[in-house]
């Protein structure tokens, strides 16, 4: 049977090379300890030199002792190096690998092993891998400019396996619909010949019950494939139940097993028609966010902890329903908790704009290949990403990846992510960022007008750097950044052709000197690097329907707009409807703003009015005069000085019938539009779902100043490798409401198995900020406080087990 060893713990590593390093190999001086995943250098969050983390270094490890027999062979995993690497075992060059998003496996000779059978040890066994972070221009994605950062060293997690010499490899299971009902297929590879006695055991589990078995003797094979009927009634795999079932293979050779693979199935059709994307037959929009896999300070090296969270996030907190795994492979991690939840996902190899000469190509077809063998499983992934993203034609080079992804797994469609119209078509699905939209504009193209046909059409990416909006942008900008993704997303929604819209992207993220905003940081996302939420993460979140959603995109604060114009309000929510109080007086009911946004599930609601009846129940004026009072003071919010002519006579006339003058005007306009003088100011909206109050937020002047602390879980695991949770901060009112203008300095203290990723001082961002712990490997009750530089305290525990 097969041995699966975590090595993750009690690496060295030292950030240099030296051949001595080999010759000397049990040397641990110049070494310090750390723990998979790693980043060869931790960065600041912004304005640091790019080539800081580009050089050479060494990672070592004393392997466990193994007990092993004649006909086992022992193999090291790696899941993923940042970006050529070189394997030795106790100094001899074992074999190398180029490319840093695709995981590799490495054979330790018994011959070179100083460790015999039946458990006799004897002296130390040493793996070192000299890792090659620099952008070298032989590796996808290198070779030109890329904007965003690839970091360095040893990433993702690493195993060490100990496997019988025949065993299946490459397993791939298919689960084709056939006359309303779904088989199950296994395709595998037999490392050795087999003998009659050999047997494969392919058994469905849900949960502990056992939905199917089929037993194929003296391997009676075709094509090394084995069907299973699935006799009892199967629950389809969708967003809402993603229903996974645990496929167990068995290879057994004179009945006494020596191999066996478990992995987890959904049984699910996901087709791209001309008119859109179906999931078991079911037509569904597909609305998205592409996410890089980076972190502040430690980049790519995170453990299941944080994947799991951005997937969550994606899900739960954003509620889109698909996410692009800009531009390469994801974690295992990340897919792992797609499946589970029920994220779809848009996969794609490695690269960016540019194609290298013949040996990258062949490097970037071999990660390809890499990527789908190591994904076919996963039910969420519904497409696989088989061109450069944004690059220029290349027929011999793109034939060969679709024709590569089709032979490996034809039962997925193929797209071709790029950014002009009429580039040759080789895959299924006519991928396209579509960057038409400057906010004035049309929102989308037309497919047919960008692909030249009439075929599958997905939009994977949009916005992005036409609108770098900044969390602590001024609010105007904030909010027409929200409003351009509401506008594409309506585009979406609205046309037949087009599959859906995946948003660029998920969150701020570092990047080159080329690109960005001068610090080293790309502000394209609707999160900040910190995963806090820009107003234009509401336009998503508002989007799903399954818990009530509001955010009101307005500080209620004058000098923060032109001439003092607060202007209309946009409320972003999934509600039926938003009352809106002033000081407890209603004002007005607003409903979504289906006039703009017609095909949105959930439009914006507009507030166009603050003032309801309150002129003519506070005022001296009829009701009539009231409306008309009311309409001229919102004209002249809108206006200024530059009143409609209809507007000035009827001003007149108003001025003579109550003996009025311009200073009584100018009153009425501070008092109900700027709200000058009033003692106090508050609006209340609550959202209404089905006549009910379901959600309510109320703005009004900060009296009252709180430091909130909140974690994305309260518990933490060890279990392969460390764990990690995100702490947030928020500088809050009394309402609740994130003061956007706080940079208070935080300064962070630990007490307890806990350990924090980046420096303990730092300050808040917009009113907000937050930062990642990890597990130490003790357990224990941690105990986090935070201060700021004000004296405002607060205080969290969190339970290591």
């Amino acid at each position: 049977m097969i041995q699966r060893i975590p090595l993750n713990n009690h690496w060295l590593f030292k950030p240099s090379f030296e051949e001595n390093d080999l010759i000397n190999i049990e040397d641990i001086n110049s070494f310090e300890s750390i723990r998979i995943p790693h980043t060869n250098k931790e960065l600041p969050y912004h304005y640091f030199d790019e080539n800081s983390y580009q050089f050479v270094s060494s990672y070592k490890i004393k392997l466990p002792h193994l007990e092993f027999d004649t006909d086992e062979e022992i193999s090291v995993y790696f899941e993923g190096v940042m970006a050529y690497t070189e394997i030795y075992l106790n100094g001899t060059f074992l074999g190398e690998h180029f490319g840093g998003y695709t995981p590799f496996e490495i054979n330790l000779p018994k011959g070179l092993l100083h460790l015999q059978a039946a458990g006799l040890v004897g002296q130390d066994n040493w793996l070192f891998l000299k890792v090659d972070s620099r952008e070298r221009d032989d590796i996808p994605p290198f070779g030109y400019v890329v904007d965003y950062l690839t970091y360095g060293g040893i990433y993702r997690e690493v195993q060490l396996q100990v496997q019988h010499k025949k065993r299946l490899r490459n397993i791939k299971v298919e689960t084709p619909l056939l006359e309303q009902n779904f088989n199950l297929d296994v395709y595998f590879d037999v490392t050795q010949s087999t003998v009659p006695t050999d047997e494969v055991t392919i058994e469905l589990y849900d949960q502990k019950q056992c939905l199917s078995k089929h037993t194929v003797s003296e391997l009676k094979l075709v094509d090394n494939q084995v069907h299973l009927g699935v006799q009892k009634q199967i629950t389809k795999w969708s967003l809402e139940t993603p229903k996974l079932y645990e496929l167990k293979i068995t290879l057994s050779s004179k009945q006494v097993p020596t191999y066996s693979f478990t992995t987890k199935v959904g049984f699910r059709t996901a087709v791209f028609e001309n008119d859109g994307f179906y999931l078991n037959g079911n037509k569904i929009k597909l609305r998205g966010l592409n996410r890089h896999q980076s972190y502040p300070y430690v980049g790519y090296a995170m453990p299941q902890g944080a994947q799991y969270a951005d997937a969550d996030m994606l899900k739960f907190e954003l509620g889109v329903n698909v996410v692009r795994s800009s531009h390469y492979p994801p974690s295992r991690h990340f897919l792992n908790r797609c499946d589970e939840i029920g994220l779809l996902v848009v996969e794609e190899l490695p690269g960016w704009q540019h194609i290298g000469d013949t040996a990258w190509q062949k490097l970037a077809v071999d990660s390809l290949e890499e990527m789908i063998r190591r994904d076919w499983n996963h039910p969420s992934v519904i497409l696989w990403g088989t061109r450069i993203n944004e690059s220029k034609d290349n027929h011999q080079f793109y034939s060969s990846t679709s024709s590569l992804a089709k032979k490996l797994d034809a039962t997925r469609a193929t797209g071709g992510v790029r950014n002009f119209a009429g580039s040759e078509i080789l895959e299924d699905v006519y991928t396209y960022n579509d960057f038409l939209h400057r906010g004035n504009n049309q929102a989308l193209d037309q497919p047919q007008k960008i692909a030249k046909r009439k075929m599958p059409y997905l939009v994977t990416e949009h916005n992005g750097h036409m609108f770098p909006t900044k969390s602590f942008d001024s609010e105007a900008k904030k909010i027409e950044h929200a409003l351009r993704h509401a506008r594409v997303l309506n585009a979406a929604y609205s046309t037949t052709g087009i599959s859906g819209a995946i948003g660029w992207c998920m969150f701020d993220y570092n990047t080159h000197k080329d690109f960005g905003s001068g610090d080293k940081i790309c502000y394209h996302g609707v999160l900040d690097m910190f995963r806090n939420p820009k107003y234009a993460a509401g336009v998503y979140a508002s989007q799903q329907s399954k818990m009530p959603y509001l955010t009101v995109a307005s500080n209620f604060s004058i000098g923060d707009y032109d001439a003092s114009e607060l202007g209309k309000i946009v409320v972003l929510t999934n509600c039926d409807s938003v009352k809106v109080y002033r000081n407890d007086i209603y004002i007005n009911t607003f409903y979504p703003d289906k006039d703009e946004f017609s095909a949105l599930p959930h439009p914006p609601i507009i507030v166009d009015d603050l003032i309801g009846n309150l002129l003519y129940e506070n005022e001296r004026f009829s009701e009539k005069d009231a409306k008309t009072i009311k309409r001229i003071l919102l004209h002249f919010l809108k206006y200024g000085g530059q009143l409609p002519i209809i507007d000035k006579l009827q001003m007149g006339m108003l001025f003579v019938k109550y003996k009025m003058s311009f200073a009584d005007a100018a009153d009425l306009y501070g008092k109900y539009i700027a709200g000058w003088g009033e003692k106090s100011k508050t609006y209340r909206f609550d959202g209404i779902i089905d006549e009910e109050v379901v959600t309510k937020v109320i703005k009004s002047s900060s009296d009252v100043f709180e430091l909130k602390i909140t974690a994305d879980k309260t518990e933490l695991y060890e279990d392969e490798t460390y764990d990690v949770t995100r702490i947030s901060l928020a500088f809050v009112d009394q309402h609740g409401s994130t003061l956007s203008y706080a940079n208070h300095i935080a300064t962070c203290n630990i007490k307890g198995p806990l350990e924090l990723i980046g420096p303990s001082t730092f300050p808040l961002i917009a009113g907000s900020r937050a930062f990642w712990v990890k597990t130490t490997g003790s357990s224990g009750v941690a105990q986090i406080e935070v201060a700021l530089d004000n004296g405002l305290k607060a205080n969290l525990d969190l339970i290591v087990n």
